[in-house]
C-alpha cells in the first residue's frame, strides 16, 4: 500500500466531525488552557476519558506536572473560546472561570465540564495522550460547538432534544 502523506492524511481526518473543548489545569497556581478536538471516552466503569495534547503544549507539561485537567466542552455559541484558547500563550484574562475540586479551570457556561485525575500517559508521535479518570462532572442543555474539515459550525440535529 502507499505511505499516506502527513497532507493526505490531514485532508482525510478533517472529514471527520468532532466537538471542541478547552482543556485545561492549575499548575503552580498558573491557570492553563488549550482548544482540543481530541475528546474520547475510554469507559464508563471507571469513567474515563482521553485528551491528545501536542508534546510541545505548555497546557500538556502544566497536566503531567499537576497530575489533573479539566475538559471544558464549548457549546455552539462559545466559537470566540476556542479561537481564543487556540492561541500560543492565551491566558485567562477577561474570560472567567470557576476553580474545580483539583483548581482546574472550569468554564461556567460550558456545555459539559470534566474533571479527571491523570491514571496513564502514552507518547505517540508529536502527541501526548492522557487518560483522565472523571472524578467529577456537569453540564447544561444546549447543542455543541463543532469542527468540520477546519471550520466551526452548528449541529443540525432532528428529532433530539438539547438536554
Amino acid at each position: 500500500m502507499p505511505t499516506v502523506t502527513s497532507d493526505e492524511y490531514r485532508d482525510l481526518i478533517g472529514r471527520f466531525a468532532s466537538g471542541v473543548t478547552v482543556v485545561t489545569t492549575l499548575c503552580d497556581g498558573i491557570p492553563y488552557g488549550t482548544t482540543a478536538s481530541s475528546l474520547t471516552s475510554v469507559s464508563l466503569t471507571p469513567p474515563l476519558l482521553l485528551v491528545c495534547m501536542n508534546r510541545s503544549s505548555a497546557t500538556g507539561r502544566a497536566i503531567a506536572a499537576s497530575r489533573h485537567f479539566a475538559v471544558n466542552v464549548l457549546a455552539e455559541d462559545q466559537a470566540e473560546l476556542s479561537h481564543h484558547f487556540a492561541r500560543q500563550g492565551s491566558t485567562f484574562n477577561d474570560h472567567p472561570f470557576l476553580p474545580g475540586d483539583r483548581g482546574a479551570p472550569v468554564l461556567p457556561d460550558a456545555l459539559a465540564t470534566f474533571e479527571c485525575r491523570v491514571t496513564d500517559e502514552v507518547v505517540a508521535g508529536t502527541h501526548v495522550v492522557i487518560v483522565g479518570e472523571v472524578e467529577r462532572a456537569g453540564g447544561r442543555a444546549g447543542l455543541p460547538l463543532a469542527y468540520f474539515r477546519g471550520r466551526f459550525g452548528r449541529l443540525s440535529v432532528n428529532g433530539i432534544g438539547t438536554d
